[in-house]
Parts: structure tokens; C-alpha cells; sequence
């Protein structure tokens, strides 16, 4: 998962950083608003992309003392800041120029240049687009979501976000290719003004969402409705389990989540499994202390027990993560 959203990162940086001197060149022969808008645009999401690099790096960082639970929560931190700087960024300047182009309209000189580099963008914003695609596909499937719900409730804010801005970069191209045509076509720069405001509200429409989500990520968002339900039939299911209660489960990060829950046992069974991994001669000897009815008995019978629900707990959490790898920190107490 973290693999696929880092390729989808740099390929957009990559891809990104190509196409903002190549619009800003398009500009200044050009004059077109519609070439600046996304000028501004594709240095905009440079400048996101390269913070959510960063996040991914300062992520990976072990757990330590000050932070046992990992960094892998940086994601949001710097995820919401990249969607921040859209708004301000990508969608303010863009709104403003665009706005001064209708106010102040002038005819867009060396047009076919214009339409030449929105056309190579096009292509270019393509191909970062199916990687970024790609990518988040491919995490939606290993969590059984769809691609929507993934968007929505994922628990890896980098691919969602690359995914968003490289749709959005292209629906902006296209936007600025058809308003540019139009003023071509009309002779009328109103159109290419026009493209300008159009493209700077999709790129404020993508990070209020995005913004939205990683706030509701760092308070503390719930993990998807198939992990709950994974888990919960697991419990269910094991017959060293009678009931479960005050369940509480939040993602981390891309990889990872906490899960707590407590417990009610079935004692029979917890010892029945216990005595099922003992020796013969292990058996015998507590059947012995066991009958003599004397103080030690009790304390080896506590001490036993003790450690049967301990085993019982250690099995249990390693069911979970054999289903859900992502399941770092299991939190599993006795009602």
C-alpha cells in the first residue's frame, strides 16, 4: 500500500514539475489566463506533492519512548497541510487572476501555442493520473472496498490525495483547452478569463474535501466497516469467547490501526486449551497438586489459569492479524 502511493508521489512530482515550466513558458508567450491558471495549478501541486513525500519519510520512523505507537499519523499532518496549500495557493491565485482576466479582458496572442501545450499537459496529466489511479486501486482491493469508498474512508491520505489533485489537474487542462478554443473560436478572451475562475474553483472544491478528511483522520477516524466486521466475526467465532464489549477501534495510518476490546471468556475452554498444550507428565503433576487441597494448589491452579488466558489472548490477536496484517496494536482485555 505505502509502496504504490510513493511511486504515485514522485511519478506526479516528476510529471508535475515538467508541466509547470512548460505552461508557465506556453504563458509567457502566450498571455493566456487559462495557460497561467494552470501554470499555477501545476506549481501548486509540485509543491503539495513534495510535502506529502516528506510525510511519507517522516512516517516510516520507528516507535520510540516519546511515541510508541510510530509517526505513521504524520501522513494526515502533512496530507492536511498539502490540501491547505491548494486552497490558498492553487484555487486563491487562480480565483483572482482569473477574475482580473474579466474584468480586464485582452486577446491571447501566439493562441496555437497555447492549445499545443495544454494538449501535451493533457497527455502528460494522463499518465500521472492512471498511476496515481492505479495505486489506489490497488489498496481499495486488498481492503475489499471500492474505489469511492476507498476515496472516502481509506486509511492512506497520500494516494487519495495524489489521486484527487492528478484528477483534478486534468479536468483543469481540459477546462483550459475548451475555454482557450472558445476564445480562439469567438475571438471573444472573456472565454479564456472564464477558464481561469473555472479551474481555480475545482481546485478549492478538491481541498476543502481533502481537508475535511484528514481533520476527521486526526481526530480520530474509525477503521471500515469490513475490518469491524472481520474482526468481530473472529471473536464470535472462537469458542474460548462468550461475549464482546466495549469495542474501539482507530486507524493510524496506511498501514496500521488500534483495536480494543474487552473480553468475556469461557473459563472450560480457556483451560481446556491450556491443558491440551501441556505435557503428560506436565498434566499429571497438576492433576496431583491439584488434589491435595492444600494452599499451594490454589496458587498453582491461579497461576495456571493466569497463564492459559494469557495464551488464549496471544492466540486470539495472532488470528486477527493473520486476517488483518494492518492490525499493528491490539488492545484485548478481560470484562
Amino acid at each position: 500500500m505505502a509502496g504504490g502511493s510513493t511511486k504515485a508521489v514522485y511519478t506526479a512530482i516528476v510529471g508535475n514539475g515538467f508541466l509547470t515550466v512548460v505552461k508557465f513558458g506556453g504563458f509567457f508567450v502566450s498571455g493566456s489566463a487559462a495557460l497561467l491558471a494552470e501554470g499555477i495549478h501545476s506549481l501548486a501541486d509540485v509543491s503539495n506533492q513534495s510535502l506529502l513525500a516528506l510525510g511519507i519519510h517522516r512516517s516510516a520512523q520507528p516507535a520510540n519512548e516519546e511515541h510508541p505507537y510510530g509517526y505513521s499519523q504524520e501522513l494526515f499532518i502533512w496530507a492536511l497541510i498539502s490540501a491547505v496549500g491548494i486552497f490558498f495557493l492553487g484555487c486563491g491565485l487562480t480565483v483572482y487572476h482569473g477574475v482580473q482576466s474579466l474584468l480586464h479582458p485582452h486577446v491571447v496572442e501566439s493562441q496555437w501555442i497555447g492549445l499545443g501545450v495544454l494538449t501535451l499537459s493533457a497527455i502528460v496529466e494522463a499518465w500521472t493520473l492512471y498511476v496515481a489511479w492505479a495505486a489506489v486501486s490497488e489498496s481499495a482491493k486488498s481492503l475489499d472496498m471500492s474505489l469511492v469508498q476507498y476515496v472516502r474512508e481509506g486509511p492512506d491520505p497520500m494516494g487519495v490525495a495524489v489521486l484527487l489533485e492528478d484528477a483534478a489537474a486534468e479536468l483543469g487542462v481540459l477546462i483550459a483547452l475548451t475555454c482557450l478554443g472558445l476564445s480562439v473560436w469567438t475571438g471573444d478572451p472573456m472565454w479564456d478569463g472564464l477558464g481561469s475562475l473555472l479551474i481555480g474553483i475545482l481546485l478549492g472544491l478538491i481541498a476543502l474535501f481533502l481537508i475535511v478528511r484528514n481533520k476527521n483522520a486526526l481526530v480520530g477516524r474509525n477503521i471500515s466497516r469490513e475490518q469491524h466486521r472481520i474482526i468481530l466475526e473472529l471473536l464470535d467465532a472462537d469458542d474460548a469467547v462468550e461475549a464482546v464489549h466495549d469495542v474501539k477501534a482507530t486507524v493510524l495510518g496506511a498501514g496500521s490501526f488500534r483495536f480494543k476490546a474487552e473480553l468475556d471468556f469461557d473459563g472450560a475452554v480457556v483451560m481446556k486449551h491450556y491443558l491440551a498444550q501441556l505435557s503428560e507428565e506436565e498434566r499429571s503433576r497438576l492433576n496431583q497438586e491439584l488434589g491435595a487441597g492444600d494452599d499451594g494448589t490454589y496458587g498453582e491452579l491461579g497461576e495456571s489459569f493466569v497463564t492459559a488466558l494469557g495464551l488464549e489472548i496471544d492466540r486470539i490477536e495472532s488470528d486477527i492479524r493473520t486476517l488483518l496484517p494492518e492490525a499493528k496494536h491490539l488492545d484485548l482485555e478481560v470484562h
